[in-house]
C-alpha cells in the first residue's frame, strides 16, 4: 500500500469532528504566532518578557494547546526560549546572529539594485520609490516609528520587485526578523530617520541616473551602517542582547 494511500486511511480514521477540532486549532495556532510575533519584533514584549500561556489562552479566547504550538513556532525562529519548570520568556538579541544577518541582507539588496537598474531600463518604475519616499518623509514628520518602520520595508522590498527577483526579498525576510527588533530600537534615536531618509534619497539618486556604482555603495553603506553601530550600543540595556 503506498503512503498516500496510508495517510488516507489515518485520516479516515479521525471523526469528522475531530479533523474540523485540528483545522481550527491550527488556524488559531498560526493567528497567534503572526500576532505574538508581530509583538516581539515591534518590542511591545521585550526581551526577558515573561508569556504566559494561561493569560495569553484567555486573550486570543483559545485553549493552551495552539498558543504552545504558537510559542513552539516562535521558539523555532530564536524569538522566545521555553524552560519548561519556568516558564516561556521573549528571547534577547543575539548580536552575532545580528550581525549575520545584516551582511546577508547588505550583500544580497547590493545586488537587487543592480539588478533593479538593469530591468529600469525596460520599464521605468522610478515613480513608485518617489511615492514611498514621499510618504516616508510625511511618516518621519509625524514621528510614526512603526509607520515609519513599514514604509522602509516597503521600500526595500520594491526594489526586489523591480529587478524581477522577488524570492531574493522572501530570502532577507527571514533573515532579518532580529535586524527589526534592533531597529525598533534606535529609530527613536535624535536625527536618525532624517539620516534613513537621506540614504533612501541616495539610493534612489543612483537609480534615476542609472549609476550601478553609485546605487550598490549607497544601499551597502545603508545597510552596512547596522555592524559599524553594533560596536557603540552601550547606550542600550545590556540585558536585551546576548553575546552569541
Amino acid at each position: 500500500m503506498s503512503e498516500q494511500n496510508v495517510r488516507g486511511l489515518k485520516m479516515m480514521a479521525v471523526p469528522p469532528e475531530h479533523q474540523r477540532g485540528r483545522t481550527r486549532a491550527g488556524r488559531a495556532a498560526t493567528q497567534i504566532h503572526a500576532t505574538l510575533r508581530d509583538e516581539i519584533v515591534s518590542m511591545k514584549f521585550k526581551p526577558l518578557d515573561m508569556l504566559n500561556e494561561k493569560q495569553l489562552g484567555q486573550r486570543f479566547g483559545v485553549s493552551r494547546t495552539p498558543v504552545r504550538e504558537a510559542l513552539l513556532r516562535l521558539a523555532d525562529e530564536g524569538l522566545v526560549e521555553i524552560y519548561p519548570q519556568s516558564g516561556t520568556f521573549v528571547s534577547r538579541i543575539p548580536r552575532r546572529a545580528l550581525y549575520e544577518a545584516i551582511l546577508i541582507r547588505r550583500a544580497l539588496e547590493a545586488t537587487t539594485v543592480s539588478l533593479a537598474i538593469v530591468a529600469m531600463k525596460e520599464n521605468d518604475r522610478l515613480a513608485e520609490l518617489e511615492d514611498n519616499q514621499a510618504s516616508l518623509v510625511k511618516a518621519a514628520e509625524a514621528n510614526d516609528i512603526a509607520g515609519f518602520h513599514q514604509i522602509d520595508t516597503e521600500f526595500h522590498q520594491l526594489i526586489a520587485e523591480i529587478a524581477g527577483y522577488p524570492g531574493i526579498w522572501a530570502v532577507v525576510a527571514q533573515v532579518k526578523v532580529q535586524i527589526d527588533r534592533y531597529r525598533y530600537f534606535t529609530l527613536p534615536q535624535k536625527g536618525r530617520l532624517d539620516l534613513v531618509i537621506a540614504e533612501h534619497a541616495a539610493i534612489i539618486d543612483g537609480i534615476r541616473r542609472r549609476d550601478d556604482g553609485a546605487a550598490v555603495l549607497a544601499m551597502s553603506q545603508h545597510v552596512g551602517r547596522l555592524t559599524e553601530e553594533l560596536e557603540d550600543i552601550e547606550h542600550l540595556d545590556p540585558n536585551l542582547f546576548l553575546d552569541l
